[in-house]
């Protein structure tokens, strides 16, 4: 059995996961004068974490339900 999180926790996970990388990524290149394509790099490694746990199915997002599922 593989671990999986329920569409309203996964939603609220990535939605907490995104404000918190951003606001790491803005803290970061504020204080280490991080430049921009280092920073695009650290963005585009967090959107490939959260990318990476959809498709393996640890996450299954709804999108707080605005798109209709393919289910329906």
């Amino acid at each position: 059995m593989r671990f999986s999180l329920s569409p309203l926790v996964s939603d609220v996970f990535i939605l907490i996961y995104a404000i918190a990388t951003l606001y790491l990524r803005f803290k970061l290149e504020n204080e280490v004068l991080l430049s921009t394509t280092a920073s695009l790099l650290v963005g585009f490694v967090f959107v490939f974490f959260i990318w990476v746990m959809i498709k393996a199915k640890v996450l299954n997002p709804n999108w707080f339900g605005l798109f209709k599922s393919k289910k329906q």
